[in-house]
């Protein structure tokens, strides 16, 4: 199932979020009180509505509820807007919200008042966060040059119980897996042909980052 998305402003954050989460298969409903920038984000989003996201009425007909993940991207312009729509969206029913903060002061207020998780709002982060949110199996990845990676996945619930010669991931995904370890222990460990993936395993991958989304994909 789609996941679903309700982004609340649109500045240069909340608009590389949108963007980001777009491109990896998530559905995107976009808030924000000026017109031209709901414009801009209409060609992406599933939805994109002019509201006004520190009004209790209006916020509630995006229905905060049954979305995924809510993110309150308000930015520089109102740090009591930013408090204020976070403070709604956990009273209308959110049940993970994401909020940025432009200082740890207000960081800790946006923790009291409702968010589940405060974040900075470096431009980078929209893509990084994407890919976590995007593709919860991606524990982390190191940029190797161009588009290869060195990534750590969790496998797919379809590979555990296999070994790695039958999933020929290679292949398939166009990955090479060069060590394999369990999920909370430091100790690596060079994959054999015949080693069976179990659950808890954390598989170390290089490929380019579209093989690495195919397959952290591969169980959505």
């Amino acid at each position: 199932m789609q996941k679903q998305v309700l982004i609340v402003g649109l500045g240069r954050f909340g608009m590389s979020l949108a963007k980001a989460l777009s491109s990896r298969g998530v559905e995107i409903l976009a808030v924000d009180r000026k017109p031209e920038r709901v414009d801009s984000v209409a060609a992406f989003a599933a939805e994109a509505i002019v509201l006004d996201a520190t009004s209790e009425e209006d916020l509630s007909k995006v229905r905060p509820a049954d979305r995924d993940l809510c993110v309150c991207a308000i930015g520089d312009e109102s740090s009591e807007a930013s408090i204020l729509c976070t403070a709604l969206l956990r009273q209308l029913g959110g049940r993970r919200i994401v909020a940025r903060a432009n200082s740890p002061l207000q960081g800790r207020i946006l923790k009291l008042v409702g968010a589940h998780e405060v974040i900075n709002p470096l431009e980078e982060f929209g893509a990084r966060f994407a890919d976590q949110f995007a593709f919860e199996r991606l524990k982390g990845e190191l940029p190797l040059g161009g588009d290869l990676v060195v990534a750590e996945v969790q496998p797919p619930e379809e590979f555990v119980g296999k070994t790695l010669s039958e999933l020929k991931l290679p292949a398939r995904f166009s990955v090479t897996i060069v060590a394999t370890r369990r999920a909370g222990a430091p100790d690596v460990h060079l994959p054999t042909p015949d080693q069976k993936v179990e659950a808890d395993d954390i598989m170390i991958v290089v490929a380019r980052k579209s093989a690495i989304a195919r397959l952290v994909g591969a169980s959505r």
